[in-house]
Parts: C-alpha cells; structure tokens; sequence
C-alpha cells in the first residue's frame, strides 16, 4: 500500500533537531513504527516484539544501550520499562540532539514513564489514527479554529467528501485504507490482539470476556456523560471495576475523555465528563453497525458524527504539536436566564477567547441551535469569540453575526 504522508511529520522532525530522545506513542496500529521509519531510513531500528531483545533490554539495560549505540529508533519500547532510566543518562552525557527516537502504545503508560525518568530530555508526541485532511492528501496543517481568517485559508485547500458516512464507517485506521483489506476482519484481529496485549500488560484482567462486554457497552455510550453505575450495571461489575478497566482504554487511546467546562462563574454546570471513542470504525464494529447506509440512518448517527467532529478536531492539535487537553471542554447546565439547561458540544480556549461549537449532523442547520452560546458571556475573565455550527452543508456560511456554520470536510 502507498504510504500515506502524516501531518505530524513536520512536528517530529523539529523535535529531532531539538530533543535528545523524540517518544511518537498512540494506539494500536496508527502507524507509529511506518512515519519513524519513513522520516529516518538510514537509523537502527530494534523493536522489542522481539522476546530476546526484550529480555536483554529488561535484564541488561546498560549492556543492551552499549550494543545499539545512538542513533537509534526503539519500537514497542511499553516492554522494556527498565531501559528509561538508562536512557536518560545516555542523554545526560552530551548535548547531542536526537540520540534516540522510541515508539509504542499504551501512550498515557508511556507518557508517564516518559516524564518521570526523562523530563526535559524527550519530547512526546502523539500519532492518532489518520485524519481526513491525511486521507484526503490535503495539506492544511492549522489545528481547526472557528474563525474568518481560519475560513479563508482553510477554503483554499479543501474539497468535499462524496460520502462522509463512508469515512466515518471505515475510520482512521491506515490498513483499512487499503481497498484490499476486509473490515470486519481487521476489527476482529484489532480487538482480539488489543484485549491479549494491551488490555493485560496494563492491568492484571483475566475475564477478557467481560473486558469485551464492557467495551461494546462504551461503544454504544460515545458522545454520552460517563456514567460507571449505568456501565456497571449492564456488564454485571462494580462501579471501581469500569471506573479502571475505563483508565485502562483511555490509557491504551482508545477513548477521550472531554472534560466540562466548569469556571466559578457558572455556578450550575454540570461536573460530569463525556465519554469519546478515538475512532469510529471501531466504535462501529463493536456496535455492530456493519455499514456506512445503516450507521448514517440509525439511531446513533448523532453520537457518531460528533464523536468523529470531535476526533478530527483533536487530531489537528495532535498533528500540530498541541496538547489538546489544555485547550478543549464541553458545557452542560443550567446557567441561562431562563433556567434551563442547555449543553455547548464543544469549546476551544484560544489566548483567553472561548470558541463554541455546535455538531450536528445535519444538512440544514439555524441560528437558533446556538443560543446556549450566550452561556459564556458570563465568563467576565474570557472573552466569547466566534462559534460555528459542524454540519453537513455544502459550502461555509454565516448563521449570524458571530456564529459560522462549516462543512465537517473544513476542520
């Protein structure tokens, strides 16, 4: 299959040249060990899927680094833990940038261990499932902002999708971009490979079975507040069994969980996170949704379509180099005049401005799914920019003054 060029290849490529030790982590089958290989085909590469390396590396870290002396890419470094702290000082003993680049899932594990034993020394970047600006060979690399100038530029480059059910069906994924591979199959083998890996180096489940359960029933609960007793329930565990079997698909990246919006201001907002699949082919498959024709007209297609707005927003920070995490949130509460409650989808924080936005999935889309946007104007300490409506019209447009509505093809 073609590689397909990866908008995050800029971002690692000036990490190189900044960095001692550049750690590319995300889930399972994005790509990882593909994009460090394209970027430095001349640099040894050892990959830990190897048992004996993995047991060297483990058992005689100092040795092992000896042996495969920088620079140097490590691929599935999640199995030698040990090797960090060796890592580091290696790093320690010049100024020399890009000694080792080091790949593997697990990113919140990884991250972790990465803070802890080489802080200062490595930069962490993340490789989500393809974006539909990769898929689409489209070059824009500005992470999504609701704004006129943001319009403009993004205009010149981008084009429609024929059918924007296929791509959220098929997912992220980049074998699945491949004609030739089946879907259903490479779910089969993506899960199957993710609860024998993954799911027991991160945590000691043995019910596998129950493990799978639980995941289907987080599947049918994207774009949902996250309630562990109502998960709890269904799959017959405690509610601290999900609240960790859930750290354990948000630490393999499987799941995002967006954070609400909670300044002193409103005083009634909701306090409870939403629960996001990564990719939506796979929160498909689980579901049982087998078709792109079924999945746009059945009852989860909401939950769907922004679960897929939301993912490809992310990814454009994640491409960037930005730590989404500190820009994005959600609104649910009650703070309108009215009294009532009302829910903001989305909210980009940008230089103190809030940017809302509303997804709907839509072709039609008016002025007055926005009024919950009126919320933040009681946020004295920032100040409300733009918002948009995410739809499925044709071409961008304004709904009011302040308020754009945007095709899901221009973020």
């Amino acid at each position: 299959m073609e590689y397909i060029h990866r908008h995050v290849e800029n971002t690692i490529l000036a990490a190189e040249q900044m960095f001692k030790t550049v750690l590319v982590t995300g889930a399972r089958q994005t790509g990882k060990s593909t994009v460090v290989r394209e970027l430095f085909p001349d640099r040894k590469s050892v990959c830990f899927d190897d048992q004996f390396l993995e047991d060297q590396a483990n058992e005689n870290p100092n040795v092992f680094l000896d042996l495969n002396r920088p620079p140097v890419f490590f691929d599935e470094v999640q199995r030698v833990p040990n090797l960090f702290r060796y890592i580091k000082m290696e790093c320690d003993k010049d100024d020399t940038t890009g000694k080792y680049i080091l790949s593997g899932s697990q990113p919140f594990k990884l991250m972790e261990m990465a803070s802890d034993s080489l802080a200062g020394r490595v930069s962490i970047i993340e490789l989500a499932p393809l974006s539909l600006r990769e898929i689409m060979k489209d070059s824009f690399l500005k992470p999504f902002i609701p704004t006129m100038e943001y319009v403009r530029e993004r205009a010149e480059t981008a084009h429609s999708v024929s059918n924007i059910w296929e791509r959220i069906h098929t997912g992220g994924y980049p074998e699945l971009q491949d004609s030739k591979m089946d879907w259903q199959m490479f779910f089969s083998n993506y899960v199957k490979t993710y609860l024998e890996r993954d799911v027991r180096e991160l945590s000691a489940v043995q019910d596998l079975d129950s493990f799978r359960r639980f995941m289907i029933s987080c599947a049918a609960r994207t774009g949902e507040m996250l309630n562990y007793s109502n998960i709890a329930d269904e799959i017959g565990k405690d509610a601290d069994t999900v609240k960790k079997w859930i750290s354990i698909l948000e630490a393999s990246g499987i799941i995002y969980i967006l954070e609400p919006y909670r300044p002193s201001a409103l005083k009634r907002a909701i306090k409870t996170p939403k629960l996001y699949f990564r990719d939506t082919g796979l929160a498909a498959y689980l579901t049982r949704w087998l078709t792109a024709e079924t999945l746009a007209n059945g009852a989860m297609s909401g939950a769907f379509f922004e679960t897929y707005v939301i993912s490809e927003i992310l990814k454009s920070y994640s491409n960037a180099g930005l730590d989404y995490r500190y820009y994005v949130s959600y609104y649910r509460g009650k703070d309108k005049i009215q009294n009532k409650e009302s829910e903001i989808d989305f909210i980009i924080e940008r230089d103190g401005i809030l940017y809302p936005v509303e997804i709907k999935a839509n072709s039609k889309v008016t002025a007055n799914m926005t009024g919950a946007f009126e919320v933040l104007d009681k946020v004295g300490e920032k100040k409300r920019g733009m918002g948009a409506v995410i739809c499925t019209c044709p071409e961008p447009g304004m709904l009011r003054d302040n308020v754009l509505q945007l095709p899901v093809w221009y973020i």
